[in-house]
């Protein structure tokens, strides 16, 4: 299974809207076939590993990390899969929440008489599954915020110089996380100000593109900028009002941006959880929110970010810096919002500290 489950992570950011999943396959006690979901979901991991093995997988055993699925899509049931390949045993981490499956491929499985043993592993398949898990219970993708600040929590200086506040250790871990999720997301004035390209650029890295994301209630995204410019090659999203200028809008759509409306809250900001739902209805499991301090300021205070990935550089600014984020309405100490250390790595002088919510 720990292979199974490292096979799913080649996964990761590649297969939206379906899961990463792994797949192995065991016959005397040798690997006879490996698999794992390939980028925009098809194939599915079992058939990939079935098709490895080949004859081999008469009366072997498949370790999944996900239950196998039981309904007809663009692929077929991967359950019938194993039953026809001949599979006698099938070792799965963690059921599949989406109603079209939930617990019906081990039906499947166990009806055609193989023996299937699950929970193997299930809290390390859970950690990798969470954008889908996610998606489905909560119908919106999971979102990380990544910050890189100074030990005292500024991301740039008074006058707004930010690059480079880490080293190029951090920054490469940086790419990573681009790389191990399905879109990365900036607010206006950091898309304005930076003018980022949101890609990845680990060397070797060739996978499916990451989809850009803009939240830009005003339509400040300047037609200058390289998120403009590029989006015909890579797809880039605008997230903005529905009474939005729409001249504006065309502009941008010509340029083949495309362009998501949702509704607005009392204030008139956007709301950010149509927003996010909107997001999770097109098929993203995972979000890496990139900044500013305002749009993640804002996502913390709605309880919309689900781990934190802390880039801190041996530096101390003051408190003329910039925070990494926002004010959002914190008076007692009781009100702050709490976090699980999940772990610490060490970046040459850096370090990356990553916390999930506690709910």
């Amino acid at each position: 299974m720990r292979q199974a489950l490292a096979l799913a992570r080649r996964g990761l950011g590649e297969t939206w809207p379906n899961p990463a999943v792994g797949c192995v396959i065991v016959a005397d006690s040798r690997v006879v076939g490996r698999g794992w979901t390939q980028p925009g979901g098809r194939p599915h991991a079992e058939a990939e590993a079935l098709q490895r093995a080949g004859a081999a997988a008469q009366g072997a055993t498949a370790y999944v990390t996900l239950e196998p699925c039981s309904h007809h899509g663009k692929t077929p049931p991967c359950a019938d899969a194993l039953v026809a390949a001949g599979i006698a045993r099938c070792v799965v981490a963690i059921r599949d929440p989406d109603p079209r499956v939930s617990g019906g491929g081990l039906a499947r499985l166990r009806e055609a008489g193989i023996d299937v043993t699950e929970g193997v592993l299930s809290v390390d398949a859970t950690a990798i599954t969470a954008g889908f898990l996610m998606r489905i219970e909560a119908g919106r993708p999971l979102v990380v915020a990544k910050i890189a600040s100074t030990l005292d929590g500024r991301i740039a200086t008074h006058a707004g110089e930010s690059k480079w506040i880490t080293g190029p250790r951090a920054l490469q871990h940086a790419h990573a996380l681009r790389a191990q999720n399905d879109a990365v997301m900036v607010g206006a004035v950091t898309a304005a100000v930076d003018n980022p390209e949101l890609t990845c650029r680990l060397p070797g890295f060739g996978g499916r593109p990451r989809v850009r994301v803009v939240i830009d209630g005003r339509l400040r995204l300047p037609l200058t900028a390289k998120l403009v410019s590029g989006a015909r090659q890579i797809p880039t999203w605008l997230v903005t009002r529905r009474d939005a200028d729409r001249t504006r809008l065309k502009a941008y759509e010509q340029a083949g941006i495309e362009v998501i409306p949702v509704g607005t809250g009392p204030d008139s900001a956007l709301d950010l959880g149509e927003a996010f739902a909107a997001l999770g209805h097109r098929g993203l499991t995972s979000i890496l929110v990139e900044g500013g301090g305002g749009l993640i300021g804002a996502l913390l205070r709605l309880g919309l970010v689900d781990r934190l990935a802390w880039f801190r550089a041996a530096k101390v600014m003051g408190g003329d810096g910039v925070p990494a984020v926002a004010a959002f309405g914190v008076d007692r100490l009781d009100q702050a919002l709490q976090w699980h250390h999940l772990e610490t790595e060490a970046l040459g002088d850096d370090v990356l500290e990553t916390f999930a919510r506690k709910h």
